[in-house]
């Protein structure tokens, strides 16, 4: 794959949440990217034991802000083709979205993550 410039449009995968964004610095093996749209909002819970609730702290995971920035490992930044959708639009999307697939699961986990999602959304959408 050939590298990416700076001011390219692109997808990148930050912790468990995607976002399309814009490159703005190249550093060694990462790109820093800010954010313009949320395009899938991070799971909640401890990353390193996904999907279970019986952890020591279950974390509240909140998606990246707009236009904040975040340095990303280069293989997990792709170019990105299309229109990049408003940010609080693609943030009540990507939120709704994972709330589907929340009240789907009857676990532990994701009641749970209901729970941090309502939270979330409070904050997001006052």
């Amino acid at each position: 794959m050939s590298e990416l410039k700076i001011g390219e449009k692109v997808t990148a995968i930050y912790k468990t949440g995607k976002y399309i964004g814009e490159i703005t610095e190249r550093r060694p093996q990462h790109y820093l990217v800010r954010v313009l749209a949320v395009a899938k909002h991070p799971m909640q819970g401890d990353l390193h034991n996904p999907k279970d609730a019986e952890v020591g702290f279950f974390h509240e995971r909140k998606a990246l802000s707009y236009r904040e920035q975040a340095n990303i490992p280069e293989k997990m930044v792709k170019p990105f083709e299309g229109e990049i959708p408003d940010y609080l639009d693609s943030l009540k999307e990507a939120a709704s979205k994972l709330r589907s697939e929340l009240e789907d699961d009857n676990s532990p986990w994701a009641q749970q993550s209901l729970r941090n999602l309502e939270s979330l959304e409070k904050d997001y959408f006052k």
